[in-house]
């Protein structure tokens, strides 16, 4: 059994940070297992290359929800990634910070040391922001963070059109405020994608202190003494193990933290002796607390403009994969959205509590993956910070069966009410003058769904992730909190959770940069308590 200091499951974006950031130390020894294949994939760094690996099982999970009513009776697809870089090598690449009140809130749910003020240097410390003041960004960071390199017209006729309809322009959201609307910032250098794997642990993979195992799937946490001391992983069809003599640290996400946690006898005790799974330690909260981002998509036909829809096709295609290959530019370098506006819907609220986001595309039955043989454009918009929560668990004790997936969307009346009236804001902003005239007309819904019921019947038949799963090992001081603010798991020693399984609540953000921001704060967190 090979023996380190620290054993980190899962190389996704919490756990590239953790091992760069240990190993900064040459006398701390680490262990970095990851389930998936290294990230040679030629989409995982072409940013457009988003689409291919969406569906791509090579690269991603590819886990689905189960078939809720309250949700059109659909399985809706939740990709994650399965490959050096995790999710951060096939994402949207889009960098949010979100708003300072997410982690205030943070830290009134008992995560004391997470208040904005405590954690707004982390998000500093990991970027290299080429937008923005340099007081409240971040310079000399592993991750290149910039605005589009291809800025459509349509894009900009989208934010004039959003100022006309009263929402002011911000040219950086991760500035002082995020309300407004400004192009989405990225994590791309030189055209190509910032994942973990490209940045952290393109830096560390030379430590002699770093042993990197891809292709290692760990079925379970060791538990010795009423201590984690390791795991058991396998690797080429055989089974190993690993032995951490500080700590394990599980950054396997929100979908693979608590699923390893419960096929490890860590979990709500009744649940696991249903499954035929030995309690090692009760802890209820696990699995529990599963947010989301629920996203709704309009879609329009285009008049007057050339779309994305027809540059991927034929000659156009062509000209556009010569561009990116020589210049490093074009089409190929979108992310799934261009622009991103912070809107207040609803009425008396504070702050911004729905996101817009626009691309100069259309999907066929309004889906991303199919895009329609007519020039579209689409507009989607999520609920920052939803107040239905659902929950992940696993149905076997096999660790090839997915778990049980039910984020409960559109549960409480209010997230059903706010994307009723963001979809009539979406309406508002299309008929101002900058962008209605390249409107031919509203291909989804279409303009005979017009009541609250019929709107709401769209989103629900229609809707999707955002990819933002969060919340289910929360970090708090309640009977169902997981981890203590320090990120160690509650009544069993030798082990932390430091992923985004640990939000206690849903940041108004595309969650990547925060979970970039959990590792960078947990890493000194360790580093901090060795001394």
């Amino acid at each position: 059994m090979d023996e380190f200091d620290f054993v980190i499951v899962g190389a996704g974006s919490a756990g590239g940070v953790l091992a760069n950031r240990l190993t900064e130390d040459p006398k701390i020894k680490v262990l970095l297992l990851e389930a998936g294949p290294k990230d040679t994939n030629p989409f995982i760094h072409i940013p457009a290359g988003f689409f291919k690996t969406l569906y791509d099982k090579k690269v991603n999970w590819c886990f689905s929800t189960e078939k809720e009513d309250a949700w059109g009776n659909r399985a809706i697809h939740w990709p994650r990634g399965k490959v050096l870089g995790g999710s951060s090598s096939i994402n949207g690449h889009l960098i949010v910070r979100g708003q300072p009140d997410d982690y205030n809130g943070w830290a009134q749910l008992g995560a004391r040391g997470w208040a904005f003020d405590d954690i707004a240097d982390y998000f500093k410390k990991f970027e290299n922001a080429q937008v923005g003041d340099p007081s409240v960004r971040g310079k000399g960071g592993p991750i290149n963070v910039r605005e589009p390199v291809e800025k459509h017209p349509l894009t900009e006729r989208f934010i004039e059109a959003c100022v006309e309809a009263g929402i002011k322009r911000n040219s950086d959201y991760n500035g002082v405020a995020q309300e407004g609307v400004g192009y989405f910032q990225h994590a791309i250098l030189n055209g190509r994608r910032q994942s973990t794997a490209q940045t952290y642990l393109k830096q560390a993979r030379n430590r002699p202190n770093l042993r990197i195992e891809t292709e290692a799937l760990t079925r379970r946490i060791v538990v010795e003494g009423g201590r984690v001391t390791g795991v058991e992983y396998e690797q080429n069809g055989q089974k190993k193990q690993a032995k951490a003599g500080r700590e394990v640290l599980l950054s396997s996400g929100s979908i693979g933290s608590p699923q390893l946690l419960e096929l490890s006898g860590i979990g709500d005790g009744d649940r696991l002796k249903a499954l035929g799974i030995d309690v090692v330690h009760n802890l209820p909260g696990v699995g529990e607390n599963l947010q989301d981002h629920y996203l709704a998509r309009m879609s329009f036909r285009v008049k007057g403009a050339v779309t994305y829809n027809e540059k991927s096709r034929g000659i156009r295609l062509g000209i556009e994969v010569v561009k990116y290959a020589l210049t490093r530019k074009g089409m190929l370098t979108a992310a799934p959205g261009n622009v991103s506006a912070s809107v207040k819907v609803m009425p008396g609220v504070d702050n911004p509590d729905v996101q817009f986001t626009f691309a100069p595309a259309s999907y066929v039955d309004g889906l991303i993956g199919v895009l329609n043989d007519f020039p579209g454009m689409t507009c989607g918009f999520w609920q920052h910070r939803p107040a239905s929560t659902g929950s992940l668990h696993c149905v076997s004790k096999d660790p090839s069966v997915q778990p049980s997936i039910r984020p409960n969307y559109l549960g409480e009346q209010i997230d059903r009410d706010t994307v009723v009236e963001s979809a009539k804001m979406v309406r508002r902003i299309f008929s101002q003058p900058a962008i209605a005239r390249h409107v031919e007309s509203e291909v989804f819904p279409g303009a005979d769904i017009q009541s609250d019921d019929e709107i709401l019947g769209y989103v629900r038949n229609s809707g999707a992730t955002v990819y933002h799963p969060i919340g289910t090992c929360k970090m708090g001081s309640d009977p169902m909190a997981v981890v203590d603010p320090l990120l160690r798991m509650h009544g069993l020693p030798g082990i932390r959770v430091i992923d985004a399984s640990v939000m206690p609540r849903m940041v108004s953000a595309n969650t990547n940069a925060a979970t970039l921001m959990i590792a960078e704060k947990g890493a000194d967190m360790i580093k901090a308590g060795m001394r």
